[in-house]
């Protein structure tokens, strides 16, 4: 599904990537130049220059590539991961993997994305899928 470029938008690719997620629309670029996808989002093509981006809804699923633990007090909510995974349309992205202790999330492991809205700005994380990468 494709939706306006990015330079035509008021508010910048940032703000069509976040009105997306709060529509419940998990969006990425692709570059019409080159095909290469694109994300964080952005108005010129980080690989060869282009200024043709085009949103599109990846496949959501992902493979973790890195994970750490942020430690915190329970009163401030306790400890969380962040991690990087990699989408198979080519891309990686800072995110977290839900449903899980921070201890239990594997390099390697599967994930599928999921759109939250937890008081705030909505975001994508990720949960387990079930399958080892």
């Amino acid at each position: 599904m494709e939706i306006q470029s990015s330079a035509q938008a008021a508010g910048g690719p940032e703000r069509i990537y976040l009105d997306g997620l709060a529509a419940g629309r998990f969006q990425i670029q692709r570059c019409e130049d080159c095909s290469q996808a694109v994300f964080y989002p952005r108005c010129v093509c980080p690989h060869c220059g282009g200024l043709a981006l085009r949103w599109f809804s990846p496949s959501g699923e992902g493979v973790v590539y890195a994970t750490t633990t942020v430690y915190r007090k329970p009163e401030q909510g306790g400890d969380y991961n962040v991690c990087l995974v990699d989408l198979p349309e080519g891309v990686r992205m800072m995110s977290r993997v839900a449903e899980l202790a921070p201890a239990q999330v594997r390099i390697g492991m599967r994930v599928s994305a999921r759109i939250v809205a937890d008081g705030h700005a909505a975001q994508v994380v990720f949960v387990p899928s079930g399958r080892t990468a």
